[in-house]
């Protein structure tokens, strides 16, 4: 083990895209629904592609002040509702057929190496997500992925979004846990970026299809993070073991 490193107490999680392919269970979901109602001609995944894409932008209007704040879920209807028309749908849903596929957020699955992964790391660690999904999101996320996660913590709590660092402060401070003593585990290097400049330990796991086959983003660690692990099975490999811990820098 490196001199002066301590192994953190608690793991903290990006989510959509760190754990659950959101993109893949959208896609999924879309169709089936499509399906059902007979609207096979739907661009499905341009219409997921696109509702991600308002994702950030819609954060930003709380994240400057110029909107209040406002959980996830209801960014996420309005980015729907104000999708429908560019994809021929703006008539053709009632309203409990919108909510359905806004739920349908809290349905993703995870990628396959998380179940493994965090499973090991719950026998050491405490875990739980950072993510700027609400509450109730991450509850109903967590029974149908299977995370297990010992609180919820996030964006709700704080009523911030990430990268605003009061969200990653009020989760130390709600654990009672210094900043050295977490770490942050996500696919974003943004993400780890912020945790890192306050002081958090970092772990970058890379899902290079995360925005589909031509993603051009977070594809590799831009910083040097503590951890550069392929999977969450990996960083379990790398932090459960009794012996030295060899970090990886950059």
């Amino acid at each position: 083990m490196k001199q002066g490193y301590s192994k953190p107490k608690a793991l903290l999680f990006d989510v959509f895209g760190t754990l659950v392919d959101w993109r893949g269970s959208l896609i999924r979901q879309l169709r089936a629904f499509g399906e059902a109602r007979g609207l096979d001609q739907v661009d499905w995944p341009g219409l997921a592609d696109a509702w991600r894409g308002r994702y950030a932008p819609s954060m930003d209007e709380v994240r400057s002040g110029r909107r209040a704040w406002t959980v996830l879920d209801d960014l996420h209807r309005e980015s729907l509702l104000a999708l429908l028309p560019k994809f021929g749908l703006e008539q053709r849903l009632e309203e409990e057929e919108i909510e359905g596929l806004v739920r349908g957020w809290h349905r993703l699955d995870p990628w396959p190496d998380v179940s493994g992964g965090l499973a090991r790391l719950h026998e050491r660690f405490l875990l739980a997500p950072l993510s700027n999904g609400n509450v109730a999101l991450m509850a109903n996320l967590k029974r149908h992925a299977k995370l297990p996660w010992d609180c919820i913590l996030g964006a709700e709590l704080a009523r911030h979004y990430k990268p605003d660092p009061e969200v990653y402060l009020t989760a130390m401070a709600l654990l009672r846990l210094a900043p050295q003593e977490v770490m942050m585990v996500a696919a974003h290097n943004d993400d780890l970026a912020q945790a890192q400049a306050l002081g958090m330990q970092t772990a970058f796991v890379p899902r290079p299809t995360e925005h589909g086959p031509n993603q051009t983003t977070d594809l590799a660690a831009d910083g040097a993070w503590d951890f550069v692990v392929a999977s969450t099975e990996e960083l379990a490999d790398r932090l459960c073991d009794n012996g030295e811990v060899d970090l990886l820098r950059g």
